[in-house]
Parts: C-alpha cells; sequence; structure tokens
C-alpha cells in the first residue's frame, strides 16, 4: 500500500478578538465539505494536559519567562499527540496559534528575548512550521470592542491597549518577513469574504 500524503498544517493568527476562530471554524467546515479529512485544535489547548495549562496561564499571574515555559510545555505535548500523528496519516490540521503567538505574545508584548523562544521553538517541534498561516489583522481597538461584547477578560485579553498594539506589529513584522507562509486577511472586512479569500489561497491543495 503507498503512504499516504502528509496532511497540510495551517495555522490562525491575530490579536484576541480579532476574529481568527471564526475564520478557523468557517474554513473548517468549508473543507470538510469538500471531503477534506481534518482535526481542528487550539493553543494552549489541544490536550488534556494543554487545556489544564490554558486555564492555568489565562487566568493565574506568572512571570513571563514562566509563562513562556509553560506555553512550550503544552506546545510539545500538543505536537507529539495532536498535530504530528493528524498529519502523518494524510489529516489537515487546523489550529487556532502555534509558535508565531509565543514571538508575538511572549517576546514582543512580555519582552522575553527573542533567543530563548528561537531555542525553545527548535527543541518543541524542530522543522516543523505552518504551511499557511493566516493573520487575521485588525486594530486592537476595534478587537477590544469585540471581546467586551461577548465576554469577561481573561488574563491575556486585561492587558492595555499598547500591549496589543506591539503584539500586531509584530505579527505584521513577521508576516513581512515571511510572505510566502502569511497570508494577512483584513479581520475588519465581511466574515464571509475573508472565508472566500482564504479558501482561494488554499485551492490549489485541493486538487
Amino acid at each position: 500500500m503507498p503512504k499516504p500524503a502528509r496532511g497540510r498544517f495551517i495555522t490562525f493568527e491575530g490579536v484576541d478578538g480579532a476574529g481568527k476562530s471564526t475564520q478557523l471554524d468557517a474554513v473548517a467546515q468549508a473543507l470538510q465539505q469538500r471531503q477534506v479529512a481534518l482535526v481542528r485544535t487550539r493553543e494552549p489547548g489541544g490536550t488534556p494536559l494543554g487545556e489544564a495549562l490554558r486555564s492555568l496561564m489565562l487566568g493565574q499571574a506568572m512571570e513571563p519567562m514562566t509563562e513562556t515555559l509553560l506555553m512550550f510545555a503544552a506546545r510539545k505535548e500538543h505536537v507529539a499527540r495532536v498535530i504530528e500523528p493528524a498529519l502523518a496519516s494524510a489529516r489537515w490540521v487546523l489550529c487556532d496559534r502555534f509558535t508565531d503567538a509565543s514571538y508575538a505574545y511572549q517576546c514582543a508584548g512580555r519582552g522575553v528575548p527573542s533567543d530563548r523562544v528561537d531555542a525553545l521553538a527548535i527543541w518543541v517541534h524542530g522543522e516543523l512550521q505552518p504551511d499557511l498561516t493566516v493573520l487575521v489583522d485588525v486594530d486592537p481597538a476595534e478587537a477590544h470592542r469585540r471581546r467586551a461584547q461577548v465576554r469577561a477578560a481573561d488574563r491575556f485579553e486585561a492587558e492595555s491597549s499598547a500591549f496589543f498594539q506591539t503584539v500586531r506589529a509584530a505579527y505584521l513584522a513577521r508576516a513581512a518577513a515571511d510572505r510566502s507562509r502569511f497570508m494577512v486577511v483584513d479581520g475588519g472586512a465581511p466574515a464571509a469574504q475573508v472565508t472566500s479569500a482564504i479558501l482561494e489561497r488554499l485551492a490549489p491543495w485541493l486538487t
């Protein structure tokens, strides 16, 4: 029997409230209608341990480096138990955040040196990188307005406007440095229009 093709790894990034989870859900639904086998997951989280660490990180104050180490502990479990097995079995993985979030939030936002995140990324997932990263970009003030309408803020969401401006700038800088992997979409545009653009980008992998 021929070995099945490896699945595609698609990540969705953006500041809290940008609409990345909405886009992930819409793209997942569209792909499933096209008979694409896939896994929908998130970070931090995706495994029982990852979800426990997520609850801890969203609710408990901690040092920036502690936060970073916990993020990568959850990520290691996630890669080993969810992402890599799914990709190896030819399923697509649609993931709400991955290591780009650590560079945006922990490095730019918290001030953790990027070389420490570089080392952790190599240790935790080696050469594994997303095939495509969809950056849903929106002004942090708009993102805050959206969040406030639907839920109480967690520890991350309660950060200042300046923090989220810094995170947004870091995301955009990463996207500009790696245009072949990133797709930047306007989080202020109609959701269906954004979904259609993402699916158009994925079309060559669906033939």
